[in-house]
C-alpha cells in the first residue's frame, strides 16, 4: 500500500473511531481556546497545526467538536474575564497558549481540564507541581529550554565574531520572557558579551525600546518571543535592517518578516502535540495522569536576503544545518 493511501486509511479510521465515540456519548464536544495574543494565524502561528492535529485524530470542527476562541488582544486585564467566560460555558477542555493564558484559566476553574500549548516555566509560575505528575487540572506542553539563550548568542557570534553588545527586547509582564532574559544574561556572562535590557510592558514601549538599542549602539538585537512582541515583529525587523543591526528571535515568523535569523522550539510541533492531549482528555484521561512534555524539535531559520542587506556572510556550515533558508 502506498504511503498516501495508508495515511488516508489511517485518518479515515481515526475519524470513524472518534465519530463513533462521540455518537456513543451523545454530545458535541466543546473546546475553549484562550490566548493573551491577537487573532490571526500570524499572531498565533501554531494554531493551524493544532487544528490539523485534531483533524488527524478524527476531531472535526463543526462536526464532533466546536472551538470557542477567546483572544485578549494583548490587553492582559481581559484574560481573567475571558477565562471565566469559557468556564461559564462549561467547555470540555480549555487549550491555553503561552504562560499568562493558562494562569488565568487555572484561576477561573479547578475542574475543567486545561491543556497548555507552550507554557514558558510551568514549575516556576506554579502552573503545575511536577512535570512528571502535574497536580490538579492542568497539563500539556512547556516551551522551557534553558540552553536556548546560550545557543542564540553563539549563533550570533558565529555570524559576527566581534560581537560584544546585544540588546534584548523582552516583555516584563510575562514570566516566560523574564525567564529567557535571565538565562540570556547568564549565558552572556560566560561568553563575555554585554547585555542591554530593553524592557517592554505594552505597545507604547516598543518605539522607545528600539530607540534605546540604537542609542547604545548594540551589535545585534534579540527579541524574546511572546504575544506582545509577536505583533510588532515586522516593525522590529524593519528597524533592525534599516539600522544595520542583525535581529534574532525564537520564531520563524520574525525571519519571514525580515529578521536575520531565528532559533527556538518548533511551535507547530508543540501545538500539534497539544491536540493529542485534548484527544486523550476528551476520551476520559485525567490531566494528572498526563505528564507535561518539553520541546522535542528546534528549528533554525535564516534570511539570506536580510544578510545581504546587512553586508553579512552567513557561514556555509550554518546554512547547511538550517531548517529553512529565506532567499
Amino acid at each position: 500500500m502506498r504511503r498516501r493511501e495508508f495515511m488516508a486509511t489511517l485518518l479515515g479510521a481515526a475519524a470513524f473511531s472518534v465519530a463513533a465515540y462521540a455518537q456513543q456519548t451523545g454530545k458535541l464536544y466543546r473546546i475553549g481556546f484562550l490566548t493573551a495574543g491577537a487573532s490571526g494565524t500570524g499572531n498565533t502561528p501554531g494554531l493551524p497545526a493544532f487544528a490539523n492535529g485534531l483533524q488527524e485524530l478524527g476531531w472535526i470542527e463543526g462536526k464532533n467538536v466546536v472551538i470557542e476562541y477567546r483572544y485578549a488582544e494583548n490587553r492582559l486585564d481581559r484574560l481573567p474575564e475571558l477565562a471565566a467566560e469559557l468556564a461559564r460555558l462549561n467547555v470540555d477542555v480549555i487549550v491555553a497558549a503561552g504562560t499568562l493564558a493558562p494562569l488565568a484559566a487555572k484561576r477561573a476553574t479547578a475542574t475543567i481540564p486545561i491543556v497548555m500549548t507552550s507554557a514558558g516555566d510551568p514549575l516556576g509560575t506554579g502552573l503545575v507541581a511536577s512535570l512528571a505528575r502535574p497536580a490538579g487540572n492542568i497539563t500539556g506542553l512547556s516551551l522551557m529550554s534553558p540552553e536556548i539563550a546560550a545557543k542564540r548568542l553563539e549563533l550570533l557570534r558565529e555570524i559576527i565574531p566581534e560581537l560584544t553588545r546585544v540588546a534584548v527586547i523582552w516583555n516584563a509582564a510575562n514570566p516566560y520572557p523574564a525567564f529567557v532574559f535571565k538565562e540570556t544574561q547568564n549565558a552572556a556572562s560566560q561568553l563575555k558579551i554585554e547585555i542591554q535590557s530593553l524592557e517592554v510592558r505594552g505597545p507604547d514601549d516598543i518605539n522607545s525600546a528600539l530607540a534605546a538599542a540604537l542609542q547604545k549602539k548594540a551589535d545585534a538585537l534579540i527579541t524574546v518571543e511572546d504575544p506582545l512582541t509577536q505583533i510588532y515583529r515586522k516593525q522590529i525587523a524593519d528597524f533592525a535592517t534599516k539600522n544595520r543591526m542583525p535581529a534574532m528571535s525564537g520564531l520563524s515568523e520574525y525571519v519571514n518578516d525580515g529578521a536575520l535569523l531565528s532559533y527556538g522550539p518548533n511551535l507547530a510541533d508543540l501545538y500539534r502535540r497539544a491536540a493529542g492531549y485534548v484527544d486523550k482528555i476528551l476520551k476520559g484521561a485525567r490531566p494528572v495522569d498526563l505528564p507535561v512534555e518539553r520541546p522535542a524539535k528546534f528549528e533554525l531559520v535564516i534570511n539570506l536576503k536580510t544578510a545581504k542587506a546587512l553586508g553579512l556572510t552567513i557561514p556555509t556550515d550554518m546554512i547547511a544545518i538550517a531548517d529553512e533558508v529565506v532567499e
